[in-house]
């Protein structure tokens, strides 16, 4: 084989592995947004309880995710009737766990213990869960079936004991 043939086929192949590299560099910097009829990331992490959880825990149950923080008005304005909804529909196989983003840990234990809400809880300063689901602004939640699919997606803050929202998601059950 000659030298000249030699070149061709090593530049060709440098041009490939450089494609390849600025393809999985610009998916890098793609955001990962986490939609309804997606499958839910997985994710490890311990609650205020000190019980290490996973999504895939919930097994058999609705899952109801929801990102929150302190310091964010609109997520603790809707926290108790996020509660009010986990006390009414705990029975029929929903559960709720919120995971607030506060960097402050001392801030987030003030709040839980004035608010004292009956969901579970878990704290991720680095927001990396939040992250995994695309979700950078609060509060946003996440309803997961129970084979781990995302079947509905809040945006912003809800009334959870509007009846609409009940009884949607009771067909999900």
């Amino acid at each position: 084989m000659s030298a000249n043939r030699v070149d061709k086929y090593l530049q060709a192949g440098i041009g490939l592995l450089l494609a390849v590299l600025a393809f999985v560099i610009v998916d890098g910097f793609r955001e990962k947004v986490v939609n309804v009829g997606d499958r839910a990331p997985d994710f490890s992490i311990t609650t205020d309880a000190g019980r290490v959880v996973t999504r895939s825990d919930f097994g058999g149950k609705l899952l109801v995710l929801n990102f929150w923080a302190t310091w964010c008005p609109p997520c603790v304005a809707e926290m108790p009737s996020l509660d009010e909804f986990q006390k009414r529909l705990a029975s029929s196989g929903v559960v709720v766990l919120g995971v607030s983003v506060d960097q402050s840990e001392s801030d987030y234990r003030a709040f839980l213990e004035k608010a004292r809400v009956s969901f579970l809880t878990a704290r991720d300063p680095s927001a990396g869960i939040s992250g995994e689901y695309g979700t950078f602004k609060f509060p946003e939640t996440y309803v997961i079936d129970s084979r781990g699919r995302v079947v509905q997606k809040h945006i912003g803050p809800e009334d959870w004991t509007r009846e609409s929202l009940i009884q949607g998601i009771h067909s999900l059950l």
